[in-house]
């Protein structure tokens, strides 16, 4: 009896590690699948309204944005293992525009199955893409020509472009404002930024995640760096922020405009 016992319970350890392995090769993830990356940009804790909407910062100037665009760029993907998957940098050069809410959800393609855990991205293009020369940059710089991301092709991209009016206590009548960064004399003013994902971006041949990032447009005058706009205020025309001292400090602000706010994985 204890023979035959013993026999039944070998058997039983046999199927079990037979199935467990089996089960092993189940869930072995394979195969390519998509990605959606969406930027909603806000300002402080509201949900961005252009035009219309009074924004105010910590130096007590309010702001009517009319316009908000930034290039991303250099998408990277880490997996929870700790590899990498670099976006194809040939597709790689995205322009956000507030204004038009197809450009606001990146679809990325032909992403190799995994669980994610980490974006990393450039804003604005970097200098070995612009390095290329104008026939190196693909269909992407018509693409900057027609949205006004660029100056002129020898002054190179605007990374971002943040524009509107606004009165200060010192300026009391409505002014414009321009701050547009990229780059100014040998200053590049390129920057990334990592961001660790709340919870997994489970790519699958039949789950395209969505990563939900909240873009604070605040940060670029009113980050670590305040940059009140009444002080660059030429002659009372408005004030136009394009170099100077104020642009790299502008550029660093911009690497704590982001943050994941959720991730859907339907």
């Amino acid at each position: 009896m204890k023979f035959q016992l013993k026999n039944i319970l070998a058997v039983v350890a046999i199927a079990c590690a037979l199935t467990s392995c089996s089960n092993d090769d189940d869930t072995k993830i394979t195969g390519e699948g998509n990605l959606k990356v969406e930027f909603d940009n806000i300002f402080g804790g509201a949900n961005l309204i252009l035009d219309t909407q009074i924004n105010t910062t910590s130096q007590s100037e309010n702001l009517k944005i009319s316009e908000v665009k930034y290039i991303i760029s250099n998408i990277v993907l880490t997996k929870e293992d700790g590899t990498t998957f670099t976006y194809p940098k040939s597709q790689s050069y995205f322009i956000v525009d507030e204004a038009t809410l197809s450009t606001q959800v990146l679809d990325l393609a032909n992403i190799p199955a995994g669980n994610y855990t980490k974006i990393k991205f450039g804003i604005g293009v970097d200098q070995e893409q612009f390095n290329l020369g104008a026939t190196g940059q693909g269909n992407f710089l018509a693409t900057a020509q027609d949205a006004g991301m660029m100056w002129s092709w020898s002054a190179g991209y605007k990374f971002v472009a943040f524009e509107g009016t606004f009165t200060s206590p010192t300026v009391t009548a409505a002014t414009s404002f321009m701050v547009h960064t990229g780059q100014t004399g040998t200053a590049y003013n390129y920057t990334e930024v990592t961001l660790d994902l709340p919870e997994n971006a489970l790519v699958r041949t039949n789950i395209t995640p969505q990563v939900h990032i909240l873009t604070d447009v605040a940060h670029i005058i009113d980050g670590t760096n305040k940059i009140k706009l009444s002080n660059n205020n030429m002659g009372g025309m408005g004030a136009m922020i394009m170099g100077g001292a104020n642009l790299p400090l502008i550029t660093a602000n911009l690497s704590n405009m982001f943050e994941v706010d959720h991730v859907h994985n339907d």
